[in-house]
């Protein structure tokens, strides 16, 4: 289901980002764009800017981007649908939906959010006042809650009969199924699905209440937890306990907390660390990552993050690299769990996520913590085996620096260790990792190109700027062959392939997400540059680009003295270029050298007896 395209470009026109922005950020206008704070992280200067014209915003400090829509997603937690369904409300655009009966999947949302609602009020009332909850209020109370905390969680009981919660829902059969609260038994009565636990709702990011994790009590039989089965509602691999509740203080610290309890959750919050989430009777998973870094970069551990072994940190080191996340591991004293700890200690509890480790330190201090060290045998087998773990980061720069840890810490060479690939020793399941595989060559080539992402102030940057906001000025000048830069020869070759910034974002993004955040960013600056500046500047890089290619070229070429002859020639015009009363010839000459098709072969031929006589 969805709505149709034209509507959501009639959305896009007519909203006023500015006034939509207004709502949650004060803006104040600065030149051609508004500034102000950003919502999505915490900061004191204003770092997030919006241009009106385009319809777009940019944080200079989170990196926060995209247009209206984006951001009524991203602020109000909406899905796409919900934000344009908003904003057309607001607008008066009618919109038309590509499904007839997309109101009807909403409607029907709606009702298995409610009886999920008048579920969690039922559990919860009855674990405060029924008799049979009196074990299940001690129980809580051995775990170190309290009412108040009971209250503020809405945690709740399910009783041991068979059907009290169905009979006093009153809600349809197929609701009741469907929202995961019971099922039809065989003699085709409604059954309750949860009986004898305590109940934990769970809620989503929005606030509403779509399944329950359910504890039974100690002693009892079945599964320790049970939970909510998966519906339309529901879906454990992308929902987090308690994030509805902790997400302002995760935005605050910038630092997310993944435990594996309920009750581990709460134990974080009343030790003052209110931004602690839980997976929901699940292995951690792409989409609670993806989740979680829509509200901070940083996520800590507090789990035993090595019992997966080496599958998992394959995982957790790709997802690191592709959502751009800082996963780390926290230690508690004696393996005790948080919820205990926020109890008995929580200034350690505290310590524990400050003083959280990289995943791969983690891993590595806990083959090398657990290794003897006393013989040069046992230092030798302590290696190989912290190496099987070092092998599985997929940078190479990583990779050396722990390969140093390693060596200092076994007292050898790191000569020794270098270069050679290691089998498992001490680490069970670890696999093999070689330097000729397909995925480290792909990991060479993004690494490289990540290292050619420009700078704010690059010339090429600079230039780009001034063909959003003044393209007449500079047009004339531009040329791809002017921007070596991969990142920005992506984003000049889809702004003039495009009639609006919004398009050109679009066009890079397929090729490289970075040209499209650049864009993004740029689209919101403002520039007060001189056109003829910012031309030198770009003809000095481009021509210093190409002078850098040349030199690598000589040193393999058949005959040296044919590219020492344009080397000389354009070190003698950038020397110029850099020189005020020759500026501007040189910048002429370059420029042309750089966009013609045989322009260096023709300058080289033009200029061999000047070239040999500043040769000899």
């Amino acid at each position: 289901m969805g709505i149709q395209d034209d509507d959501i470009v009639n959305v896009r026109n007519a909203t006023d980002i500015v006034a939509v922005i207004s709502e949650h950020v004060a803006l104040k206008r600065v030149g051609r764009r508004w500034s102000g704070l950003c919502p999505f992280h915490s900061e004191k200067s204003g770092s997030f800017s919006v241009n009106a014209e385009e319809k777009l915003y940019y944080c200079f400090g989170c990196g926060a981007k995209g247009d209206v829509i984006t951001f009524v997603r991203e602020i109000e937690h909406l899905d796409f649908v919900g934000a344009v369904e908003k904003l057309a409300s607001k607008s008066g655009v009618t919109l038309r939906y590509t499904d007839e009966h997309q109101n009807e999947g909403r409607k029907r949302r709606a009702k298995l959010l409610d009886a999920v609602s008048k579920a969690v009020d039922w559990y919860h009332q009855r674990l405060l006042s029924s008799a049979d909850a009196a074990a299940a209020r001690g129980y809580l109370r051995s775990r170190g809650l309290t009412g108040d905390d009971v209250r503020a969680y809405k945690i709740g009981w399910a009783p041991e009969g068979w059907d009290e919660l169905s009979r006093s829902l009153r809600v349809p059969d197929d609701v009741l199924v469907e929202a995961g609260l019971g099922f039809i038994n065989s003699r085709g009565r409604p059954t309750d699905a949860f009986r004898g636990r305590v109940m934990f709702p769970i809620f989503d990011v929005t606030g509403d209440p779509v399944g329950f994790g359910g504890r039974v009590m100690p002693g009892a039989e079945g599964a320790k937890y049970k939970n909510s089965s998966d519906s339309a509602i529901y879906s454990k691999s992308r929902l987090l306990y308690g994030l509805n509740l902790a997400k302002s203080d995760i935005v605050r610290a910038d630092e997310s907390i993944v435990c594996e309890g309920y009750t581990d959750v709460i134990g974080f919050a009343k030790a003052g660390i209110p931004r602690a989430v839980a997976t929901c009777g699940t292995a951690l998973t792409e989409d609670h990552l993806k989740l979680l870094r829509s509200f901070a970069r940083r996520v800590v551990l507090a789990f035993d993050a090595d019992a997966a072994g080496q599958n998992a940190a394959e995982r957790v080191y790709a997802w690191e690299k592709q959502y751009d996340l800082d996963i780390a591991v926290a230690s508690f004293p004696g393996g005790v769990d948080p919820a205990d700890l926020a109890q008995t200690d929580p200034v350690a509890l505290a310590a524990a996520i400050t003083e959280a480790k990289p995943f791969l330190k983690f891993r590595l201090d806990r083959v090398l913590d657990g290794s003897a060290l006393d013989t040069p045998e046992h230092r030798a087998r302590a290696a190989e085996a912290a190496m099987v773990v070092v092998q599985e980061h997929p940078s190479e720069l990583v990779r050396d620096s722990y390969l140093m840890e390693v060596a200092a810490r076994c007292r050898l060479d790191p000569g020794q260790l270098r270069g050679r690939t290691f089998k498992a020793v001490e680490v069970p399941g670890a696999r093999r990792r070689t330097d000729n595989s397909s995925s480290d060559r792909g990991q060479r080539v993004t690494e490289d190109r990540r290292l050619r992402v420009p700078s704010r102030d690059s010339a090429g940057a600079e230039a780009l700027r001034l063909f959003i906001s003044r393209r007449d000025e500079i047009d004339s000048w531009l040329d791809e062959a002017l921007f070596p830069n991969w990142v920005e020869g992506i984003a000049f070759r889809s702004l003039i392939s495009t009639d609006s910034v919004g398009s050109a974002i679009e066009m890079a993004g397929d090729d490289d997400p970075a040209a499209a955040d650049l864009l993004q960013r740029l689209a919101v600056e403002e520039t007060e540059a001189e056109v003829l500046d910012v031309v030198t500047r770009l003809v000095d890089e481009a021509s210093s680009s190409a002078l850098a290619a040349l030199k690598a070229e000589a040193q393999v070429a058949d005959d040296p003295f044919e590219v020492g002859a344009s080397i000389a020639w354009l070190s003698l015009r950038i020397m110029e270029l850099r020189e005020p009363h020759t500026v501007d010839q040189a910048r002429a000459e370059l420029h042309s050298w750089l966009v013609g098709i045989d322009a260096e072969a023709e300058a080289a031929e033009d200029s061999d007896t000047e070239i040999l006589e500043q040769v000899e």
